[in-house]
């Protein structure tokens, strides 16, 4: 079994695994020759396409596109197989959409470009045949990415009749996803299932107003293959024709609101070639950049506090002066022996010190999982949760089957468990899950049973970074991250995803 650390050809060294599924794991690994990051597909004994990889990955290393995600290396002759490709960071079409559908003109500028790298790719007899939100991405260098063309079709086994249609369906469904935030097939790609009328999916404009009836056009043709007045686009060169005029204008990036976490460039990362399986890894939230301590993010402003303790100092001058002399007159007026009450007013400070909450430190952290058989959930990765680096994470272990989603109808729960070490007040947490959509809910309590600990926050159907504030502080030694049905999918399994988790209050 490869491990974190081991080094492929004396020069890729893997850093960190990111996905694994039926056999194939993909690492965050780094090029010690060239000092750069790069993405590795490692195989174990057995797996059965590991030669139409190979093979498909080589391929896709000819395509002369800088829109295509590149291989850099591809060898099968030794003990290890393997094949190397660009890291590729940034915000995918699931990410831009995670706030609602992009403008019809940044949408078609986005799809256009996308057309023209896989027709690119078909051009070179290469398809990628499993096209979806997270296989496109706008990428930290400002440039569009589409991942997996090629490798995601053999890892998965996936083939077609006639492939050109195949990708054409897919880039027609890109842009039915970009206008409406909806996406019309059947696949769990973490965007709201398009609502359908009889005979299939609605069309865009039946779903929001004011979308272009070319592009609404444009995507009937593709995406469901109908005629219109000009026919079926059926290649993805014929969609790149259909918006050649469009204007290609930069997406915007998606802002933090709410639960929706900002864009993720080192996680966080979002990773969109590495994701495959029956369903494409879900999302739009960006994965949240390396933070700091919330500490320091939390405190005011330098030139606000200065201008507070100015003000402050005024007022106590001014306080001090009527003090004096009313103190003085008082004197004169009622003699030396007589007594002076100061008023309410003049007894209250001119401002109150606001309580500041420092960032709590985990003792450890373990997988949580009372209701199984053996306890252990991936117990062993826990502490990649509470390491201050959101590039890491923990998951829980895959569910698979019809009712993997559901934890397999074996429980009602599993999550992860941070112990402090001691008792603590809690106020605040930031959890930043996985870019799926999670059913969660924060539990706190003084000893590491499902007994002892109380629900203090609930969070459906949220992924990225969500912060979360208390309503009343609460104590405790324990703080655990419990995930709920239905887990989000991650290729052909379920599993629920923590990069990092956050606490603060008071010791």
């Amino acid at each position: 079994m490869i491990e974190p650390g081991a080094r492929l050809a004396g020069r890729y060294r893997l850093d960190e695994l990111v996905s694994e599924t039926s056999g194939a794991a993909l690492w965050k690994a780094t090029d010690e020759t060239l000092a750069r990051l790069v993405g590795v597909w490692t195989f174990a004994e057995g797996f059965p396409r590991t030669n139409e990889v190979v093979r498909a990955a080589r391929a896709a290393s000819r395509i002369a596109d800088a829109r295509v995600t590149q291989v850099f290396d591809a060898d099968d002759s030794g003990p290890s197989t393997y094949v190397v490709e660009e890291w590729v960071t940034g915000q995918s079409l699931t990410d831009l959409l995670a706030q609602g559908p992009l403008e019809a003109e940044r949408a078609a500028g986005l799809i256009a470009e996308a057309a023209e790298a896989v027709a690119a790719a078909n051009a070179a007899g290469i398809h990628h045949l499993c096209l979806s939100p997270n296989k496109l991405t706008w990428s930290t260098g400002g440039a569009v990415k589409v991942t997996g063309i090629g490798v995601d079709a053999a890892l998965r086994g996936v083939t077609s009749d006639d492939p050109a249609v195949a990708d054409a369906r897919g880039i027609g469904r890109l842009l039915y996803a970009a206008l409406t935030a909806h996406w019309p097939g059947d696949e769990r790609t973490g965007l709201r299932p398009a609502p359908a009328v009889p005979g299939g999916p609605c069309e865009p404009g039946q779903i929001r107003a004011g979308i272009p009836g070319r592009l609404n056009d444009i995507v009937c043709r593709s995406a469901f293959q109908a005629g219109g007045r000009s026919g079926p686009l059926r290649t993805a060169q014929d969609i790149a024709d259909a918006l050649a005029d469009v204007p290609r204008l930069v997406p915007l990036p998606v802002a933090p609101t709410g639960h929706a976490p900002p864009p993720k460039p080192a996680v966080g990362t979002s990773r969109s070639s590495g994701q495959f399986g029956a369903a494409p890894p879900p999302p739009p939230r960006s994965a949240p950049p390396a933070r700091g301590p919330r500490r320091a993010a939390r405190s005011r402003p330098a030139s606000s506090l200065t201008n507070r303790i100015l003000v402050g100092a005024v007022a106590m001058l001014v306080f001090v002066a009527v003090v004096v002399g009313a103190w003085t007159v008082g004197s004169t007026m009622g003699g030396p022996d007589e007594g002076r009450t100061t008023s309410d007013d003049e007894q209250q400070q001119a401002g109150t010190g606001e309580e500041e909450l420092q960032v709590l430190a985990p003792q450890d952290a373990d997988g949580f999982d009372p209701q199984g058989d053996d306890g252990d959930e991936h117990g062993d990765k826990a502490g990649l949760a509470v390491d201050g680096d959101p590039a890491t994470a923990w998951s829980t272990q895959g569910y698979k089957g019809v009712h993997g989603a559901d934890l397999g109808n074996l429980k009602s729960g599993v999550g992860l468990i941070v112990d402090m070490g001691e008792p603590v007040e809690l106020h605040e947490a930031t959890v930043t899950l996985g870019d799926s959509e999670h059913n969660f809910r924060l539990r706190v309590g003084d000893e590491p049973t499902e007994s002892a600990l109380t629900d203090v926050y609930e969070g459906t159907g949220v992924g990225g970074e969500v912060d979360i504030k208390l309503d009343e502080p609460v104590q405790g030694r324990y703080v655990v991250v419990w995930f709920t049905a239905p887990l989000p999918s991650d290729g052909g399994e379920y599993r629920g995803t923590i990069n990092e988790v956050e606490l603060r209050g008071n010791t």
